[in-house]
């Protein structure tokens, strides 16, 4: 597992900004950087446990930038601001995404603007939902 750094509070819901970091620099002579279909692949394989959804399908995921030197940057944010997983999903993304072949340092940063509704859902995610 690689190493971490989280500036996200340990109690309650993240504050808008809050950042939870993980990864270490790429070593750029030993791996290529990731495409992004590899990171919205890893994306997908997180889910908030209360909706049978990934986060990636959920519209949680607002930007996703990959820096030349493959670092990623994630803004998302959360179904609500009181989600039981609110202290611990960043997290979960940042190791997620750091663990991608070709992907440096992760950071996520959380948003709460704009609110998250279920108009930001993909067609497969509403389709799983019934909400169609």
């Amino acid at each position: 597992m690689q190493p971490y750094d989280t500036h996200a509070s340990d109690e309650g819901a993240p504050q808008e900004g809050e950042t939870v970091r993980a990864g270490t620099p790429l070593d750029r002579s030993k791996s290529t950087v990731a495409g992004e279909e590899a990171v919205i692949e890893a994306l997908r394989s997180v889910f908030d446990p209360e909706i049978p959804v990934n986060i990636y399908d959920l519209g949680l995921i607002y930007d996703l930038k990959i820096h030349d030197n493959g670092n990623v940057d994630v803004k998302m944010t959360l179904t609500a601001p009181a989600c039981p997983v609110a202290g611990t999903l960043p997290k979960e993304v940042a190791d997620v995404v750091a663990r991608v072949e070709g992907v440096g340092e992760t950071s996520v940063s959380i948003t709460w603007d704009p609110p998250w509704t279920p108009a930001n859902m993909s067609e497969v995610a509403r389709v799983a939902l019934d909400m169609f």
